[in-house]
C-alpha cells in the first residue's frame, strides 16, 4: 500500500515563500497538482524517480522547484515569489509507472492535501 503525506502549508503573504514535503512509502515518481476554490484541480510539476528530470506548469515555471531526497523517500516543492492565484489545496501524487507526466489519471495514489493560503 502507497501512502503519502503532505505538510507544510500554511498561510504566507505575496512575494513570500513556501516549501511543502511529501513524505511517501517507497520511491516512485511524483507529482504535484493544486485546486482552488471553484477550480478544477490543475498539473503543477513532477520529477522522475531518480530526480534528474522535472516538468511544470508555464503558470509556475521559475517560481517554484521540485526535488526530493530518495534517502528519506520525500519529495518537496519550493514555493517562491508566490502570488495570490497560488492559493490552493496542493496535492502530491505518486505514478508507479515511473512516468511523472503531467496527466492527473495517470497517478495511482494521492496524498490527503495541504493548504497554501497566499495574501496580498
Amino acid at each position: 500500500q502507497v501512502q503519502l503525506v503532505e505538510s507544510g502549508g500554511g498561510l504566507v503573504q505575496a512575494g513570500g515563500s513556501l516549501r511543502l514535503s511529501c513524505a511517501a512509502s517507497g520511491r516512485y515518481a511524483m507529482g504535484w497538482f493544486r485546486q482552488a476554490p471553484g477550480k478544477e484541480r490543475e498539473f503543477v510539476g513532477s520529477i522522475s524517480w531518480s530526480g534528474v528530470y522535472t516538468n511544470y506548469a508555464d503558470s509556475v515555471k521559475g517560481r517554484f522547484a521540485i526535488s526530493r531526497d530518495n534517502t528519506k523517500n520525500t519529495v518537496y516543492l519550493q514555493m517562491n515569489s508566490l502570488k495570490s492565484e497560488d492559493t490552493a489545496v496542493y496535492y502530491c501524487a505518486a505514478d508507479l509507472k515511473g512516468r511523472y507526466t503531467d496527466r492527473e489519471m495517470e497517478y495511482e495514489y494521492w496524498g490527503q492535501g495541504t493548504q497554501v493560503t497566499v495574501s496580498s
